[in-house]
């Protein structure tokens, strides 16, 4: 069994156009993910409407770490570990509450105000001259290393120290902001709870999925070719429209040039989306009324160039996607080499017609819940992967398409919508936050 302890030993994983089977089916790999890549990274957390009075908190996990996110006295949203500095017991079960002006910890009742401060400790003399007040565990509960509101949604950096958020997502923050602004209010908010469901692979496949653009025609014929199908062979009146569920399932049977021409745009660290020109999201009917209130709000140019970005799938590395059209957001949590738990979240645009998140709602229960009959096919997939690479026949996954020698992962670039850069600008980015705080081979042999 290979060992992985250094720099050197995860970066062999990668090559420019392949990577190991490791990656997916090992156990210390995904370990060292846990420990090393999700404390590295930021990490998107929940949204601040999730948690919007005093005392409101919402628990969910970075990596393998479980956190809190929780709306303090002073108004702004804070991150916290989800454990007490005392014997470790998770102070937050539930998945949503409001704990009022503290947390108490229902093991020796140890409090904490809201923003993880200790507050008070019953029988407190028993630590009077035991330095206790001098150790970390003294303070309270952990708050993670940074953390940073952007425009409602919430990430954070466990690690202390590390890069900037502005740095880690620099351009890419265009998606979240065209998600946004298509709000007349310039303000989302959550849409009830997500779609939860769990699939038996690695979470690194379904992220690669999200701009995997030469699957849908082929995964998808048997649910939306039959659909399509179906469709056309109906008595249709001469224009007539297509109602929204086809006008949602349809474009997933374009052919290769409708995916090629749509282009990929990639960036830095590991970002990129599908749709650079157009998207299976382009064709949707117009909403009535809702051009008007985006006009009123931001002149009529502006509203124009926001709904004209039609972008489809934009992943954030290391585990989310979005689709700014509809005002959706795939959280792909993982829970071992080959388990892993999606969250299907939808928001409602503010003082946009309700017509609008409720076609989000059915694009949601079509494609991503666990009834849906397209996603399915993907979960199929992704388990055929898992059991297909603990096969000894190769050892190397390739992700070679439309690969270029003097391919440059650190800067932004639009390609063909069929290539697999992004796929490649993943794993770069997974080596480069996955090493960023493992000891090289030398610093291993001279601390041994």
């Amino acid at each position: 069994m290979t060992t992985y302890r250094t720099k050197q030993d995860i970066e062999a994983l990668v090559t420019p156009f392949q990577v190991h089977r490791d990656v997916y089916t090992s156990d210390e790999v995904y370990r060292l993910e846990m420990k090393h890549l999700f404390a590295n990274s930021w990490v998107f957390v929940g949204h601040d409407s999730q948690t919007p009075n005093k005392g409101d908190y919402y628990t969910t996990q970075i990596g393998d770490q479980p956190v809190i996110q929780v709306r303090h006295s002073d108004g702004e949203v804070k991150v916290l570990h989800n454990r007490c500095p005392h014997k470790g017991t998770k102070i937050a079960i539930d998945r949503t509450g409001n704990t009022g002006k503290f947390f108490r910890c229902p093991y020796h009742a140890w409090s904490f105000k809201t923003d993880g401060c200790l507050l008070a400790i019953p029988l407190k003399k028993g630590y009077e001259g035991t330095g206790l007040d001098q150790t970390e565990n003294g303070k309270g509960m952990k708050s993670v290393g940074a953390v940073m509101n952007y425009r409602g949604f919430i990430f954070a950096r466990l690690a202390d120290e590390g890069i900037g958020f502005e740095e880690y997502f620099g351009e890419s923050l265009s998606s979240f902001d065209n998600m946004v602004d298509r709000s007349p209010a310039g303000k989302l908010v959550v849409a009830g709870q997500p779609l939860r469901y769990m699939h038996r692979c690695n979470w690194k496949m379904l992220v690669e999925n999200q701009t995997d653009t030469c699957h849908p025609m082929v995964a998808h014929e048997s649910s939306a070719g039959t659909a399509v199908k179906i469709w056309e062979e109906m008595d249709q009146p001469e224009g007539a429209p297509k109602p929204p569920a086809m006008q949602i399932i349809a474009p997933f049977m374009s052919p290769y040039e409708f995916f090629e021409d749509m282009g990929i745009r990639t960036w830095p660290n590991g970002h990129g989306h599908t749709g650079v020109s157009h998207s299976i999201h382009s064709d949707y009917s117009e909403i009535p009324g809702y051009f008007e209130k985006m006009s009123e709000a931001y002149g009529e140019e502006k509203a124009k160039q926001i709904l004209g970005e039609n972008r489809h799938n934009t992943v954030y590395f290391p585990n989310i996607m979005i689709k700014g059209p509809i005002q959706q957001l795939r959280n792909f949590i993982p829970l071992g080499p080959d388990k892993t738990l999606v969250e299907s979240w939808i928001y409602r645009l503010v003082d946009a017609p309700d017509e609008l998140v409720a076609r989000t709602a059915m694009y949601n229960r079509m494609i991503n819940a666990p009834t849906s009959i397209v996603g399915h096919d993907d979960l199929e997939m992704y388990e055929r992967a898992q059991e297909g690479l603990m096969s000894d026949g190769l050892e190397w996954v390739n992700i070679q398409r439309l690969y270029k020698e003097d391919e440059d992962l650190d800067t932004q670039a639009e390609e063909n919508g069929t290539t697999e850069r992004q796929m490649r600008n993943q794993f770069h980015a997974w080596a480069k936050f996955m090493t960023m705080s493992l000891p090289s081979e030398d610093a291993l042999e001279a601390a041994e």
